[in-house]
């Protein structure tokens, strides 16, 4: 008698997300979308505006859990499209690999990267976009700035949970550190 599989949608009911999280470094993408000339260099990087839990607002790369069953390049095709807009145009290649691997931890200390809610291990892209972009409705803004001012001191008390070294890490992966 053969047995009967069930499937189920890659998203974990809240109660069974918060009990994972707990117990496993969950899967996420990191994306640093830029603009790129017709060289291939780097001439602006895009930087979401969050409203965080705390009220404050803060600076962000594209970021999102990857789901059971989903292939990286695809949970990151929906990340961007969730957060730039349908219009955006990613510029993914057919084997996307990752120019660093992040981890997570919800004690600050560990690595400098840090998520209260998790342990997490990000995969991180430097992500070309060609389209008009529209931040999605969980951002306030998208922001295109020139890289030098993106890496810049400011910008970086904008940002939280490290992803103002991600960035950094990011822009000088595509030697475009000042």
């Amino acid at each position: 008698m053969s047995e009967v599989t069930q499937t189920t949608p890659g998203w974990l009911a809240h109660d069974d997300l918060e009990s994972a999280r707990q117990r496993l470094p969950i899967v996420y993408v990191d994306a640093i979308p830029v603009r790129v000339d017709s060289r291939g260099e780097v001439v602006a990087v895009g930087l979401l505006l969050r409203a965080m839990p705390d009220g404050s607002i803060s600076r962000a790369a594209v970021s999102g859990r990857v789901l059971y069953g989903e292939r990286i390049r695809d949970a990151l095709l929906r990340h961007l499209e969730k957060d730039l807009g349908p219009m955006a145009l990613p510029d993914l290649p057919l084997s996307p690999t990752p120019f660093t691997v992040v981890e997570y931890f919800p004690e600050p200390h560990v690595s400098g990267f840090h998520d209260p809610r998790q342990h997490a291990v990000s995969l991180a892209f430097v992500v070309p976009v060609k389209g008009d972009c529209v931040p999605s409705t969980s951002a306030l803004d998208l922001v295109w700035m020139d890289p030098h001012d993106a890496a810049s001191d400011g910008v970086a008390a904008e940002m939280t949970g490290g992803q103002d070294r991600l960035l950094r890490l990011a822009l000088a992966h595509v030697g475009v550190l000042p």
